[in-house]
């Protein structure tokens, strides 16, 4: 079936697609390949700050992990059935990890959906949505394990300079918080060479920095049997020649072996950065979310982190009010984020997953007892996260020019980049043009907890292939007919971690 079939015969008005993404990383990589199918099939998205509605095609790529997901999708849908009603050629599409779960009742509950796919069968959008088409009515297919390892699908890239590269799909652990492993199946690794490849091919077309990405990402190689596949994987993706900065999310603790410690040391195309959920501090706590490790292991593995990455900066999820919490099991919590003196910490006040044993335990927390500890850890995370960032004052740092993650840009006249430890950097604009993609080397002269200044002059500017990838797909784009717009939405980009959820909260 060619593109023309799906999005309109020669002649025939191009239809466009939009899509909206929750959730994890994952579900942003998923979102790529759901846009480059689109695009594969004859669509082209809807220019950006078009209106709800107005696309041929609204795509929800959904995420199951917070309880009230469902109301969240159900209330999107009912904002755009009158729209579709008035629009009879417009489909709406549900897939994701609500999609895998939830299957017929989407339609059951909202039936001007036309289409719902899961997390193993992405691949069928285009052909799914030409069915409901032509035989009107709703097309429902949920693949129950994977069809073809999502890499091999057509990809819509958000970025020119950084990339996500899969690694795995599926979770092995069975946390009791988490539902992720029941709908996305059980871990599944792709073969070294063929991530190596992708890595290659995407440094040929200017990125320049890559983050692997996998539901447990260090503990790829057990369904290849080497318990060293990771550590291997980080040093072979050091060896290739224009890649300067390798990240990767999210590891797991049971995992996080000393040779992987020893790779990011030692492969200086690795970024001294570590994103290490920790859940929570309390043994007692960590048994009952089935977390296979304990404080003395955890606090173990940031040590030896530090010992060999001394500037790492160390990035982690903590859950808040899991069910039979005493106030002792969160003083652990707090005790083990003194010790670890976290760069960030993404916070979750712990809500139920419908389907996890979790949500059937007894002693669940009251929510303005878990409000209340919520509001202690954020206030403690904070001091650290400032007297940490205080440390950088005075450091010369070479960042990466980002896209779209100064908010405030514009107005002080500044542009963002990320340092390599991942921390974010706004500084003054020089007198000469740098592109996303590009390296700048600046003196941090002041602090916030969450970013950093660099007031000064610029030190120096490094034109990069990644710059020049950006500055081509600009051109590209800015010669693409009026009411085309490929552009770069913000949502989507790879940024790194302390801008962007991390996981699902479940890693």
């Amino acid at each position: 079936m060619s593109g023309n079939d799906v999005a309109g015969g020669a002649g025939a008005e191009v239809k466009t697609y939009e899509v909206r993404t929750y959730g994890c990383q994952m579900n942003v990589h998923d979102s790529e390949r759901l846009s480059g199918l689109l695009e594969d099939a004859g669509y082209v998205r809807a220019p950006e700050g078009t209106d709800e509605g107005d696309a041929d095609v609204v795509v929800f790529n959904t995420c199951a992990v917070r309880e009230n997901a469902d109301n969240r999708l159900y209330g999107n849908l009912g904002r755009l059935a009158p729209m579709k009603a008035r629009r009879p050629g417009m489909q709406i599409a549900v897939g994701g990890c609500l999609a895998q779960k939830d299957r017929d009742t989407i339609v059951k509950k909202a039936p001007w959906v036309d289409v719902v796919f899961g997390t193993h069968n992405i691949g069928k959008l285009p052909v799914l949505l030409e069915r409901a088409r032509v035989q009107e009515e709703a097309q429902v297919e949920i693949a129950e394990s994977l069809e073809a390892f999502p890499s091999t699908l057509p990809t819509r890239r958000e970025s020119a300079y950084a990339a996500w590269v899969s690694i795995s799909v599926g979770c092995n652990n069975t946390c009791t918080f988490c539902i992720v492993p029941a709908l996305r199946g059980k871990e599944k690794d792709r073969r070294p060479g063929d991530i190596l490849a992708e890595v290659e091919a995407l440094v040929a077309e200017g990125v320049s920095e890559i983050t692997l990405l996998g539901q447990n990402v260090n503990a790829y190689g057990s369904d290849i049997g080497d318990r060293e596949a990771f550590s291997k994987l980080l040093r072979a993706c050091g060896k290739v020649e224009g890649l300067e900065r390798i990240r990767f999310t999210s590891p797991h603790p049971r995992d996080f072996t000393d040779d992987v410690i020893a790779a990011m040391a030692e492969t200086p195309s690795v970024m001294p950065q570590l994103h290490m959920p920790l859940q929570s501090g309390s043994d007692t706590v960590l048994k009952a979310m089935r977390r296979s490790y304990r404080q003395e292991r955890y606090l173990g593995i940031i040590e030896k982190v530090r010992a060999a990455i001394p500037h790492a900066a160390i990035t982690t999820d903590i859950i808040v009010g899991f069910p039979g919490e005493t106030e002792e099991d969160f003083e652990q919590t707090l005790h083990v984020v003194r010790e670890a003196r976290f760069a960030q910490a993404f916070t979750f006040q712990y809500s139920k997953r419908p389907g996890t044993p979790a949500a059937e335990m007894a002693d669940q927390i009251p929510k303005k007892v878990v409000q209340a500890r919520y509001e202690r850890l954020v206030a403690l995370q904070e001091e650290i996260s400032w007297e940490e960032n205080k440390k950088q004052v005075g450091r010369t740092l070479e960042l990466m020019v980002a896209e779209g993650e100064g908010r405030k840009d514009d107005a002080t006249h500044r542009l963002s980049g990320r340092a390599a430890d991942n921390r974010l950097v706004h500084f003054t604009k020089p007198d000469e043009p740098v592109r996303p993609g590009d390296v700048v080397t600046v003196e941090v002269t002041y602090a916030a907890p969450h970013h950093l200044l660099a007031e000064g002059p610029v030190l120096g500017v490094r034109r990069t292939r990644a710059g020049d990838a950006w500055e081509k797909r600009q051109a590209t784009e800015a010669a693409k007919p009026a009411g085309v717009l490929l552009g770069l939405p913000k949502v989507g980009v790879p940024a790194p971690l302390p801008a962007a959820a991390p996981g699902c909260g479940c890693d």
